[in-house]
């Protein structure tokens, strides 16, 4: 069994070597080998996961959801083993101009709502199944303009979302979708000026990222990895039910559905 433990992450931005670095740095302090590989996309890092390349993923959700569903297609098992307080119970926001004449999500209905990449979770897949959720079928009873920026990184990176609320500022669009966290953002950096915007609709809560394992993961490494990661201020065990709404989300619009079958049937 090799002594190193070795992670796959995507590289949806330059920090995220910077990230690893010192993640690297911290676990050899520890007396602790750990290595990583970057991907350029999440589909590509969840094939390398059931391909053997590495033993832990940072998964994005809708990566997790991916990763679950192919081990459950191959009769096997995926397990969220820890994550930051920072990915939990987080929200997103539709938002609309202060000085719109919607006042409710039924206002919507017939106008064009701004969203982010196709596969980011927070700006586009929970959103959309929300107002879903609250009658108002996307592509249906409103049109969906998507900024399609940077596909298969899964929203990580933050320019569909700040390409949308642009859009909402120019008045391109009636409504804009992003995770709370950067409505607050772009209110600090002038994407979106103090008193530009209102919330119109907010989602549940949900989790975000977490480390994943497959159940041929070397057991003694992976203790020890997420033992020291637990060590850490703000490291959590994994938790798997917050997924719901992107859950919902994905069999709503069939999002994985051909991907899990494409690598179901190649590692089968």
């Amino acid at each position: 069994m090799s002594e190193t433990l070795l992670l796959g992450a995507v590289a949806y931005d330059a920090k995220v070597v910077t990230i690893w670095d010192g993640f690297q740095k911290w676990f050899a302090a520890r007396d602790f080998d750990f290595d990583y590989v970057l991907y350029s996309n999440y589909e590509r890092q969840v094939e390398g996961h059931f391909a053997g390349h590495f033993h832990v993923a940072w998964n994005s959700p809708l990566a997790w959801l991916q990763a679950r569903a192919v081990a459950e297609r191959l009769g096997r098992s995926a397990a969220a083993v820890a994550m930051r307080d920072t990915d939990c119970d987080l929200t997103s926001v539709i938002v609309v101009r202060a000085d719109s004449e919607i006042a409710s999500v039924e206002d919507l209905r017939g106008k064009t709502v701004g969203v982010g990449a196709g596969d980011s979770p927070q700006a586009t897949l929970i959103p959309l199944v929300h107002l879903d959720d609250l009658g108002l079928a996307p592509d249906r009873d409103f049109t969906v303009r998507r900024f399609d920026v940077l596909v298969g990184k899964h929203g990580d990176h933050v320019g569909g979302e700040r390409d949308a609320a642009q859009a909402l500022l120019a008045g391109e669009v009636d409504a804009a979708c992003m995770i709370d966290g950067n409505h607050f953002v772009f209110g600090k950096d002038g994407t979106l000026p103090s008193g530009s915007t209102r919330i119109l609709s907010q989602t549940g809560d949900y989790d975000h990222c977490n480390f994943t394992v497959l159940d041929d993961a070397p057991d003694a490494l992976v203790q020890r990895f997420v033992a020291l990661l637990h060590s850490m201020d703000f490291a959590k065990p994994g938790r798997t039910d917050h997924y719901g709404l992107l859950e919902r989300s994905i069999a709503r619009f069939g999002t994985i559905d051909d991907f899990v079958d494409r690598v179901a049937r190649t590692h089968r």
